[in-house]
C-alpha cells in the first residue's frame, strides 16, 4: 500500500511517502524548492518523494492530508490532489490528530498517553489522548486562545526575537536565568482541577501584553524589557511551561508527545526528569512538518518502524564530482571511507571547522550527523568560531556533542530521545571542565547519542576522534547558514561552503578546503 501524506501546508510544508508501512521518503519543501508558499502544495517535495521511493502519482492509493489546507477555497486544494493523483483516495485528517499519530505510531508504545501542543493548529491547540491498537481517543481540548504555544510566542516577542521563528532562542536563554517571575506566567495560564483553565486575558491587550503584565514585570506599559531581565524572564516561562504541561499530561505510563511545542527539549526533559511516566517519547519533526507523518501513519494506522530520520536525498560520486567540476573547484577524491575518516580527523586535529556532507538529508531541522557542521571536542574556541564566525548566533546558544550511544552513559546522563536530539542532557561530574564549551546553565548539555545501525560511517567517526582527541565526541551543529534550511544538493553545500568561515568541506567521497 502506497500513502503520501502532506502536512504543514500554510508554513512548513512537507511530504512523506509509506509503502507498506514503512517510511520510503519524507522531506520538507523548504530543503528541496530552497522556498515555501503558503498558497501552493509542495510540489517539488512531492516530486521528490516519488522519486526517492521509485514510484509514479498513479501508484498512490491513498494522500492524506493533514489540515489546515494552503490559503485559498479548499475545493481548489481538493481538485488539484485529485488531478495530481487520479487514482487515490483523498484522505483529510484534522491537525493535532496527525501531531498525535506521528507520535504514537513511531513511538514503538503498545499502549500510551499522547499530548499534542502548539500555537494554533486548525484552532484547536492541544489536546490529550488515550493510545492503544485501537486507535487514538481524544480525552481533553485545549481551544485558541487558551494556547501555551501563543504565549510563548508572545514572550519571544516581547524579549526582542521574531515571533514563529526564534522561540528555540527564548528556551536557550533560559538557561542563563532564574525564574523569579513563574508565578506570573502561572496566573497567566492556570491549570485546572483536571486540565486547564481559561487564560487570564487581563494579560493581554489584544495581539500584545497588557499593562497589568508590564506592571508585575516592574516595568512602564509598553517598555522594552531591560537585558538584565531577559533571561530572568525566559527562566521564568521555562518553568511555568514545564510545570503546567506535566499538569496536562496527567501521570503514569508511556507518554508520546508532538506539537510545536515539543521542539522545546527543556520541556521534554523536565517531563523525562519527573518520574511520572515509564518512558518519554516525543516525535524528532514535532512541529508542522511532522503532520506529514502524522497524516500518513494515521491512515496506515499500525506502528511505523522509526530508523535514523534520515528519508531525505541523496547523491551519487558522479552527482557530487559533477557540481564540483561545473564550479571549476579544485578538490581532492578520497578513494575509500577510511581516508574520509582519516581526512576528517586530521582536519579537527588542526582546529578547524569541518562542513560534513554524507548520506539521506535528515528529516526535521536537526542535523543528526550527515548534514553537520563538526569541531574538536578539546578545542577551547569550538562554541565561540562556530557562534561568532561562522553560524552568527547569540553566545548563550550551544551546541550539541555527538557521541556513540554504547559509551555515551559513561560522560552524560541520557535518555532514549537523545538519539534525535528531542532532548537535553547532564554532564557527569567529573567531564565537567572537558566539555565546558557546550554547556548550559544546570551542567544541561545538547547530546547527540549515535548507533551503529543508525549512522555507521559518523559512528567510525566518533570513534577515530575517540582514539585522536581521548574523547569520543565531536561537537555537531547543522549545516546550513542565515536562517536557511539544512543543506540538500552538492550545490547546496558548495554554496554554504563558499560564502562562510567554514576551513574544509568533506562531501560524499570529495575533499575541499580554502
Amino acid at each position: 500500500m502506497i500513502i503520501l501524506g502532506l502536512g504543514g501546508l500554510r508554513n512548513d510544508p512537507a511530504c512523506v511517502l509509506l509503502r507498506d508501512g514503512h517510511v520510503a521518503a519524507a522531506v520538507e519543501q523548504r530543503k528541496v524548492a530552497r522556498r515555501t508558499s503558503p498558497e501552493e502544495l509542495p510540489l517539488e517535495a512531492i516530486r521528490t518523494c516519488l522519486q526517492m521511493a521509485g514510484v509514479g502519482a498513479r501508484d498512490v492509493e491513498v494522500v492524506a492530508v493533514a489540515r489546515p489546507f494552503p490559503a485559498g477555497p479548499e475545493s481548489e486544494t481538493h481538485l488539484e490532489l485529485r488531478h495530481q493523483f487520479p487514482n487515490a483516495r483523498i484522505a483529510v485528517i484534522e491537525h493535532h490528530a496527525a501531531h498525535a499519530a506521528s507520535a504514537f505510531y513511531f513511538s514503538g508504545f503498545a499502549q500510551a498517553t499522547v499530548l499534542t501542543l502548539d500555537r494554533l493548529g486548525d484552532f484547536r491547540c492541544g489536546a490529550r489522548w488515550q493510545a492503544s491498537a485501537a486507535g487514538l481517543q481524544v480525552e481533553e481540548e485545549l481551544y485558541f486562545p487558551d494556547s501555551v504555544g501563543d504565549l510563548y510566542t508572545r514572550v519571544t516577542e516581547l524579549l526582542g526575537f521574531t515571533a514563529n521563528a526564534d522561540e528555540h532562542k527564548v528556551q536557550w536563554l533560559s538557561t542563563a536565568g532564574q525564574p523569579v517571575y513563574q508565578s506570573l506566567f502561572a496566573r497567566i495560564l492556570p491549570p485546572g482541577a483536571a486540565w486547564l483553565k481559561a487564560a487570564d486575558r487581563s494579560y493581554f491587550d489584544g495581539a500584545w501584553f497588557s499593562s497589568k503584565f508590564y506592571a508585575e514585570l516592574g516595568l512602564a506599559d509598553g517598555a522594552p524589557v531591560p537585558p538584565e531581565k531577559k533571561a530572568d524572564i525566559a527562566a521564568s516561562l521555562q518553568a511555568a511551561v514545564n510545570d503546567l504541561v506535566l499538569h496536562l499530561a496527567g501521570r503514569g505510563g508511556n507518554l508520546c508527545l508532538a506539537g510545536g511545542l515539543f521542539w522545546n527539549a527543556l520541556l521534554v526533559e523536565a517531563l523525562e526528569r519527573s518520574g511520572a511516566y515509564d518512558r518519554v517519547f516525543v516525535q524528532p519533526a514535532a512541529g508542522n512538518t511532522g503532520t506529514a507523518l502524522g497524516a500518513a501513519t494515521q491512515v496506515w494506522g499500525r506502528p511505523v518502524a522509526m530508523g535514523n530520520f534520515c528519508w531525505g536525498p541523496e547523491f551519487s560520486t558522479e552527482q557530487f564530482k559533477q557540481v564540483l567540476e561545473n564550479c571549476k573547484l579544485r578538490f581532492q577524491r578520497l578513494l575509500t571511507t577510511d581516508a574520509i575518516i582519516a581526512t576528517a580527523i586530521e582536519q579537527l586535529r588542526q582546529d578547524r571547522i569541518l562542513a560534513w556532507m554524507q548520506g539521506r538529508m535528515e528529516f526535521g531541522a536537526r542535523a543528526l550527523g550527515n548534514r553537520s557542521l563538526l569541531a574538536s571536542p578539546v578545542n577551547p574556541y569550538s562554541t565561540e568560531n562556530l557562534n561568532s564566525f561562522i553560524k552568527h548566533r547569540e553566545p548563550f546558544r550551544k551546541f550539541a556533542a555527538s557521541v556513540p550511544a554504547e559509551l555515551a552513559g559513561q560522560y552524560f546522563e541520557v535518555s532514549d530521545n537523545a538519539r534525535f536530539l528531542a532532548t537535553v542532557s547532564r554532564v557527569r561530574p567529573g567531564y565537567r571542565q572537558q566539555f565546558a564549551s557546550v554547556i548550559l546553565g544546570g551542567d544541561y548539555v545538547r547530546v547527540h547519542t549515535v548507533a551503529e545501525e543508525d549512522n555507521p560511517l559518523y559512528w567510525r567517526l566518533l570513534h577515530a576522534g575517540g582514539a585522536a582527541f581521548g574523547l569520543p565526541v565531536l561537537f555537531n551543529t547543522s549545516f546550513n547558514l542565515f536562517g536557511d534550511p539544512l543543506v540538500c544538493t552538492p550545490r547546496d553545500a558548495v554554496r554554504s561552503f563558499y560564502s562562510s568561515g567554514i576551513d574544509a568541506l568533506i562531501a560524499g567521497y570529495f575533499f575541499l578546503e580554502k
